[in-house]
């Protein structure tokens, strides 16, 4: 892996990765935009509300991939090697925003933004403390 594409070798376990303590106003709008995919407009106007309101946890990457059932994305992915540079450069990532899924329903755990950013964040330790903001998904 050269420099640029593969920053991964020159962040596993040397590099912690830094979390802004909010997420990033446009985390919000590119939520939505992948909750049209699943959702109706009223579930996504009160699932962003929510989000906007939710209270910040911390969830372990592994477990994130986990819940959502989403495979972990290739270290040279081009927005994994995005997220990966800004973790080697130790500039804060933005909080993760999830959907809750549902054991009872088989319905899986949704990553309404931060998916490259969790797949980022594992490369450099599985286990590592995610900033989440989780809410319920609405009937």
């Amino acid at each position: 892996m050269d420099a640029d594409a593969g920053v991964l070798k020159g962040v596993v376990a040397v590099v912690a990765v830094v979390w802004g303590t909010e997420p990033d106003e446009h985390d919000y709008p590119a939520a939505a935009d992948y909750l049209t995919l699943i959702a109706s407009d009223a579930q996504i106007s009160e699932i962003v509300a929510a989000l906007k309101k939710a209270p910040i946890v911390h969830k372990k990457a592994k477990d994130l991939l986990r819940a959502s059932r989403l495979a972990l994305l290739p270290a040279d992915d081009p927005h994994v090697c995005v997220d990966l540079k800004k973790i080697k450069k130790g500039k804060p990532l933005s909080p993760i925003l999830v959907v809750r899924g549902d054991l009872n329903t088989d319905v899986a755990m949704q990553i309404a933004d931060g998916y490259h950013r969790v797949c980022a964040s594992y490369y450099t330790d599985e286990n590592t403390d995610i900033p989440v903001r989780i809410v319920p998904a609405t009937k």
